[in-house]
């Protein structure tokens, strides 16, 4: 862990913090939801000052479109996989068969996880300068136009403009119950034999995964 402590540009004084940050909830009752919620809070509370910073001139609802583009499940994975998160994570036997350390989902909770554990280890400002160093990039590139409209829209609006029906989404499956619950979502383009599944703690975030990766492949093409 002395490799990713150094990717956070943050050595913890209680470790056992850290490795809470990381432990599945396939592992045992003593995991990183709890961590998790509170990394949620406190990433949301820091994008959204941020932001209210940045961008005086636009309204709460702009403000609220942008900081979930933000911290979107897609995004936080991704900045997880930057750090290398995957190499320390404590899954159960379970997921290491299934490739669980792939999973944006769980990479995405051990993200927010890892921060709250700094906000516990530390103080707000320790981790809101850590945050807005990792968020940096997508900070200065974020423009107020992005929030007007999610991925579900741009790309149905795409897929019109370009004369082809709109894509179909279906839920695969449900694992788990209640909070702990993943909903997994395919969505299909029929003229361009694109067809993509992505799992999230919500439909909604999962049909927003699938159609920003289908407007990736757009791109692409």
């Amino acid at each position: 862990m002395e490799k990713l402590q150094k990717n956070l540009s943050y050595h913890f004084s209680d470790i056992t913090l850290l490795e809470m940050a990381l432990t599945h909830r396939s592992v045992s009752k003593n995991n990183n939801e709890r961590l998790e919620f509170l990394g949620d809070s406190v990433l949301g509370f820091i994008i959204s000052e941020e932001l209210f910073v940045r961008h005086p001139n636009i309204d709460e609802g702009q403000l609220s479109r942008l900081r979930s583009h933000l911290v979107r499940g897609n995004t936080l994975a991704n900045l997880a996989k930057k750090l290398n998160i995957s190499e320390n994570l404590n899954l159960g036997q379970g997921e290491l068969k299934s490739g669980g350390f792939r999973r944006e989902s769980i990479l995405a909770d051990a993200f927010e996880a890892i921060l709250g554990a700094i906000f516990l280890d530390s103080d707000y400002l320790t981790v809101k300068r850590i945050t807005l160093m990792l968020f940096d990039n997508l900070l200065n590139d974020t423009k107020p136009e992005d929030s007007l409209k999610d991925f579900k829209t741009q790309l149905q609006e795409l897929l019109q403009k370009k004369g082809h029906s709109l894509p179909k989404y279906e839920l695969l499956q449900t694992k788990g119950k209640d909070h702990n619950a993943i909903f997994y979502v395919s969505c299909l383009v029929d003229e361009l034999k694109i067809s993509v599944e992505k799992s999230a703690k919500s439909i909604k975030r999962a049909e927003q995964a699938c159609a920003q990766s289908i407007l990736e492949e757009i791109k692409t093409l």
